[in-house]
């Protein structure tokens, strides 16, 4: 506690005041009585000035937690520590002890140039993750200079007088002020799961929860001065490994161990056949080294960063990078309606009143009942009905009570112009009702108002008023409506053809639910969640399904939305779920992929994967669209890399086996690999298509494509042994180059290969990419062409091995074709779940390559995306929708090929 000491002796110091005794580490501000604790923070209720606030935060740091820094000089050292760098180190000994200079300078090379690499690109990474953090970075309210104002958490003081309201994280160690009891969730520090109750003069702690109410508090210790000395953190490690990653990773090991497997053999036989000792084991360690995925690790989370930093473009942030590919996946989305689905901007209708009560007075205790500061959207629109801003003029809340999803309503306590004391309150009408004493009298009438409302899409508020001591009276209801967002239609319709089944998930009435779900053409199969009964309960068969063909959900409490998500994971779904309360967290979290919405409370965002930034639907579309051309990059290097490490390991060991003939020497394995590993990075940055279905990963199709190509790339090589070898008589130094150039520049090509389910042209690679591996490719000409490092190469048998290797690239890509179609025979991909019958396809010619019929939309491409060599020519396409709707349609086709989902739903004329 000693920042605690320091700042109440030099505050109390600084304000003239007659100093205290100075605390000790006895001397506890969390227990002492608040007004001395106010007067040895030198603070008041009033809280401090923006002055004072900058000189503490000057004198004594932001309020946070410094992460430990790893120092980058022993973080560099590191990559030269393990397995694969000493045996690379190895290699570089032996060279030095043979005296092969050119290989020892060389292989060295790749030591440092595997260390740089890794190093830089994780430092890369991890600048990305902590820009994400930034933008989520928790704030508060502050008073100061006698304003409330809203900085950074990391910005609060000691001294510091804040308000936190439900769903809220307590930036620091604060002590209570007035007012009335709070609910608050220690569960993350002290692992009690249920809410505890604290009041006026007790201690909250930084990193708990306002689980209900609302109450100001003053700060008595900031950053590492906390009770518990942690502040809440809303991104999660971003070394998170997911399910990709995982199986990824697995089939590294595997490779390892087939590397290593081989090149004992190779070891084993070459040293029986009487080959230098020394050499065998520097050519067997560089070829496990080049063999070994040693970038793997480093481009996924290159791959992850970079498409963490894309989202963020789309407004939406990652707060755990494996939530990308959770994103990527999911098939049902479960969508808040209010602000997500609609506008959020509250209008009030004309109010419904019972007996002699007249519609103003509806409204105006409705208004007493609200509270401006909150910035409450109902609350709000309640305000914005009033006659004049005087209405309120004259009356004065004595106790404000906000609202709670649990209770359903808002109440205040209020002191009249006469000096009459009295009660208001406004909130779900049947809450109101339960508290009305006479709604026996009035049930009828008002369910027919709510009824009437309901069937118009309005929300319905119930108003009551207690005069004294009294019963509450039934005042009457206020009709609220939340028009639909302008491109909410639009945008489920794509999600549908996405393959994502958008629910609606509200706490509205079904009338009203179903309404809305109408409007947005979502369907009318509204659940009645009142009816789930017992969530803690296992669902019956019938009930499971029930829930899995609903279109949405009515009168949904936060329970509801944790049950809704179990029941549909166990049908097999993987399921998004949006929220933006602090009751929602359970939801958020056991959701494959939970989403906050624009506004939500920090405790709903510290549950979330992902946050957006901004509000509606289209975000997490955009979002879904985006964390699939990710998955796409992550799986097209998935088989590049397994591929080419089994056409090497598999080339050069059979040729040894069977030839007694080493193909390449141990430092064209290392350049090789320099080239090969350097150029792949490039794939973060690729173009790709996404997928009209949720991504999967598909153990069984990227093990049996990558063993296809791995297979075919030996069969070429040994092609070309076989005619510089048998045919042409090419003394071994240039047959060995030969070969080095062959597995470079056809290996380079591989990943055209990779990148695409269609022929190698149907998605135009990134630039970056292609400048990546021509570059490769061209600097593995040169060497062969000048005989730097390898052995000189004549200018008619570099130009005979391109020619060669594009004749195997162009035969490995009907083969790779063909092995799709094997592996993964084409379906009809049209949406399966939840959504409209795909079109069957017209009989005849392909409409692609004949005249287009007048009764279809003209040809027509994207104008803002060269990489995206693709037209449409059918209007129900979601590509296409896409593309309209912002405005980047151009007319024709653009010298592309035809759009794959046009082409699977032709347009008959």
């Amino acid at each position: 506690m000693s920042t605690v000491k320091e700042t109440a002796a030099s505050q109390a110091g600084a304000a003239g005041s007659k100093q205290g005794p100075v605390p000790d580490a006895k001397d506890d501000l969390k227990s002492l009585p608040v007004p001395e604790v106010e007067k040895r923070l030198a603070s008041s209720p009033e809280g401090l000035t923006g002055a004072e606030a900058q000189q503490r935060l000057a004198k004594y740091g932001p309020n946070e937690i410094a992460e430990k820094k790893d120092n980058p000089l022993l973080k560099l050292l590191t990559y030269f520590w393990g397995p694969i760098p000493w045996m690379i180190e190895a290699a570089v000994i032996l060279s030095g002890v043979l005296r092969h200079w050119p290989d020892f300078f060389i292989i060295l090379l790749l030591l440092v140039a595997n260390a740089t690499v890794g190093f830089w690109e994780e430092h890369q990474a991890g600048k990305a993750i902590d820009a994400l953090k930034a933008q989520l970075a928790v704030k508060c309210r502050v008073r100061r200079d006698g304003t409330w104002v809203t900085p950074p958490s990391r910005e609060l003081v000691p001294g510091d007088v804040i308000r936190m309201r439900m769903g809220d994280i307590v930036p620091a160690d604060a002590r209570l002020l007035a007012g009335d009891p709070v609910q608050v969730d220690q569960s993350a520090l002290t692992g009690e799961s249920l809410p505890v109750t604290a009041g006026p003069g007790d201690a909250v702690y930084s990193g708990s929860v306002i689980k209900q109410g609302e109450i100001g508090a003053l700060v008595y210790a900031t950053g590492t001065g906390t009770y518990f000395g942690k502040t809440a953190e809303l991104v999660q490690d971003a070394r998170t490994v997911s399910h990709f990653q995982r199986a990824v990773l697995q089939i590294g090991k595997f490779l390892i161990l087939l590397a290593v497997a081989l090149v004992a053999v190779i070891t084993v036989v070459s040293i029986v056949r009487g080959n230098p000792v020394l050499d065998t084991l520097q050519f067997a360690l560089v070829l496990t080294v080049a063999a070994i995925p040693v970038a793997m690790p480093t481009v996924l989370s290159v791959t992850m960063a970079a498409g963490a930093r894309l989202l963020a473009r789309k407004q939406a942030i990652v707060s755990r990078l494996v939530a990308i590919e959770e994103l990527a996946g999911v098939d049902v989305l479960c969508s808040d309606k209010t602000g997500t689905l609609t506008q959020n901007k509250l209008t009030l209708g004309d109010p419904f009143a019972t007996g002699t009560v007249t519609a103003a007075q509806v409204i105006l205790a409705a208004a007493l009942a609200s509270r401006a500061d909150d910035d409450d959207t109902i609350d709000l629109a309640v305000l914005a009905g009033l006659d004049s801003d005087r209405a309120l003029a004259g009356y004065q809340v004595t106790h404000f009570q906000p609202f709670d999803p649990v209770g359903k309503r808002t109440e205040a306590a209020v002191t009249g112009p006469d000096g009459s004391t009295f009660k208001v309150t406004k909130g779900a009408p049947q809450v109101i009702m339960k508290l009305a004493g006479h709604s026996a009298q009035v049930k009828d009438a008002v369910d027919t108002a709510v009824g009437a409302f309901a069937a118009r899409g309005f929300r319905s508020l119930g108003v009551a008023r207690a005069d004294g001591d009294g019963p509450w009276q039934f005042l009457g209801v206020l009709p609220l409506s939340d028009p639909p967002r302008v491109d909410a239609k639009a945008t489920i319709a794509t999600a549908r053809q996405l393959g994502v089944a958008v629910k609606m998930v509200t706490g509205d009435q079904v009338a009203i639910a179903r309404e809305t779900a109408r409007t947005l053409g979502m369907g009318t199969g509204i659940l009645d969640a009142a009816g789930l009964g017992d969530t803690t309960r296992e669902e019956s068969t019938a009930a499971a399904e029930a829930i899995e063909n609903a279109d949405g959900f009515a009168q949904v409490f936060p329970e509801h939305k944790y049950h809704i998500v179990d029941v549909l994971q166990k049908r097999g779904h993987i399921v998004g779920m949006t929220g933006d309360g602090v009751n929602d967290a359970p939801a958020l979290k056991k959701a494959d992929c939970g989403i906050a919405v624009s506004g939500a409370t920090d405790a709903a965002r510290a549950a979330a994967s992902i946050v957006l930034m901004k509000p509606g639907l289209s975000v997490i579309i955009d979002a879904v669209k985006e964390s699939r051309r990710i998955v796409q990059r992550m799986n097209s290097y998935a088989i590049y890399r397994i591929a080419e490490t089994l056409r090497v390991l598999l080339f050069v060991t059979l040729a040894i086996l069977v030839f007694n003939f080493f193909p390449v020497t141990a430092i064209m394995i290392v350049v090789l690999a320099l080239l090969n590993d350097g150029s792949i990075l490039s794939i973060a940055y690729d173009h790709v298509h996404y997928k009209d279905q949720p991504e999967a990963w598909n153990m069984r199709l990227v093990i049996g494509m990558a063993t296809v190509l791995g297979v075919v790339g030996p069969v070429a090589a040994f092609g070309l042994l076989f005619l510089g070898d048998r045919v042409y008589h090419l003394g071994h130094p240039q047959l060995q180059t030969l070969m080095y150039l062959m597995l470079s520049v056809a290996g380079s090509m591989t990943i055209y290969l990779t990148r695409t389910r269609g022929p190698f042209w149907s998605i135009r690679p990134a630039k970056i990419l292609v400048l990546a591996v021509t570059g490769a490719e061209l600097i593995a000409t040169a060497l062969a062409l000048s005989g730097i490092l390898v052995p000189r190469l004549a200018w008619n048998w570099v130009l005979f091995v391109w020619g060669y290797a594009i004749i195997w690239f162009l035969i490995s890509d009907r083969v790779k074709l063909a092995a799709y179609k094997i592996l993964d025979p084409p379906k009809n991909q049209g949406v399966t779940y939840a959504g409209p019958p795909a079109r069957e396809p017209v009989s005849g010619p392909d409409p692609g390559h004949e005249a287009v019929p007048t009764a279809k939309p003209a040809p027509f491409h994207t104008s803002n995306d060269p990489g995206d060599q693709v037209y449409h020519d059918s209007g129900d396409c979601p590509y296409g929708q896409e593309i309209r709707r912002d405005g980047n349609d151009k007319p024709g086709t653009g010298g592309g090929h035809r759009c794959d989902w046009c082409a699977r739903h032709p347009v008959s004329a």
